[in-house]
Order: structure tokens, then sequence, then C-alpha cells
């Protein structure tokens, strides 16, 4: 399995968890997408430094090849899941109590 058939399930699992699972909906919120354009640059400089400076690095095969910042565009997927993640549960625990 590829990075990016990884980064696809991630995806789709915290758009899941988000819109059926939780029923959170973050992403119909402008809050979220407030806060992930705030994040979005961060993410993009760190991808940057780790991997223009070779700390990080993927094989060929197992990414697209399109690159943002010298990290695979895979990337920006897999940290949108992971902030989309992460928020949508800190909110559906948030609820129950």
């Amino acid at each position: 399995m590829t990075y990016t058939y990884i980064v696809l399930i991630f995806f789709a699992a915290s758009l899941a968890l988000d819109l059926f699972l939780t029923k959170v909906r973050l992403i119909t919120r402008r809050a979220f997408w407030t806060s992930y354009a705030i994040i979005l640059p961060f993410q993009l400089l760190t991808n940057w430094w780790l991997t223009s400076r070779n700390i990080v690095m993927y094989r060929g095969g197992a990414i697209i090849g399109w690159r943002i910042a010298s990290a695979p565009v895979e990337d920006l997927f897999f940290g949108f899941a992971l902030i989309l993640g992460v928020l949508t549960l800190w909110v559906s625990l948030g609820r129950r109590r």
C-alpha cells in the first residue's frame, strides 16, 4: 500500500467521522475553515523544512509526485485528516460531558 492510498483512506475516514459517525459536521462551519487557514501555512513550512533537508524522504513510487513546498501533495490531505479527526473527536467528546 502506498502513502497515497493510506492518506486517502484516512482522509475519507476523517470525513466519515465528522459527517456520519459523530455528526459534528465541522467541515460545514466557518470556524473550522478559519482554523484550518491558520494552521495550513505552518504545516507547509514544517513540511518544507523536513523534506528539503531530507529528514523525511518519500519513495517515488509511493507518492503521486506532485509537490508543494518540496513536500508531496498527499501531506496536505494527511494534515487535513489529522486536524479534522482530532477536532471532531474533541467536540464530540466535549458534548458528552
